[in-house]
């Protein structure tokens, strides 16, 4: 019989809202961008009708996005979560569709932290765990629970560091 294994607890930082948040402001920017100098274009060499209906029906699509992406940082940070046992790394993630994954200490290849200029500027890491089949992040952990979690799934996995 299996023993029942619980779901995980542990959550990200909280200025994972904020680094989140950050990067769809810059990524709506770059569309309103790309949105704006098609319909210049459109403007200026008079290109075929159906093109301007679809820059329409894009711009109406452009107005809901960004709805969304004020209020989806806060709820994905809501649904995600994390712990480590010698076991197995569990992962929960998503509000509407929840996905949960149990990975077993016994098929992580590799462990690493990574820090992107954002990520920087909130003192926060993702750890980056490898299997043979896939690439399991987590993100947005404060600089001491990174580095933590990254030696403690290293040691429960067995992982040597490589001299190079």
């Amino acid at each position: 019989m299996l023993e029942e294994i619980e779901l995980p607890k542990k959550k990200l930082s909280e200025d994972a809202v904020k680094v989140w948040w950050i990067c769809e402001v810059i990524e709506n920017v770059i569309a309103f961008i790309i949105l704006a100098v098609l319909f210049y274009l459109d403007y200026r060499f008079s290109w075929k009708e159906w093109v301007g209906w679809i820059l329409i029906g894009l711009a109406a699509l452009f107005v809901p996005g960004l709805v969304w992406s004020a209020i989806e940082p806060k709820w994905k940070w809501k649904g995600w979560r994390y712990d480590v046992s010698e076991e197995f790394l569990m992962l929960k993630q998503g509000v509407w569709k929840e996905q949960q994954q149990l990975i077993p200490m016994t098929k992580i290849q590799s462990v690493a932290t990574e820090q992107g200029p954002i990520l920087r500027k909130y003192g926060l890491y993702t750890v980056k765990v490898e299997t043979m089949a896939s690439l399991h992040t987590i993100p947005a952990l404060p600089r001491n629970v990174a580095f933590g979690l990254r030696n403690e799934i290293a040691q429960y996995a067995k992982i040597k560091e490589v001299e190079g």
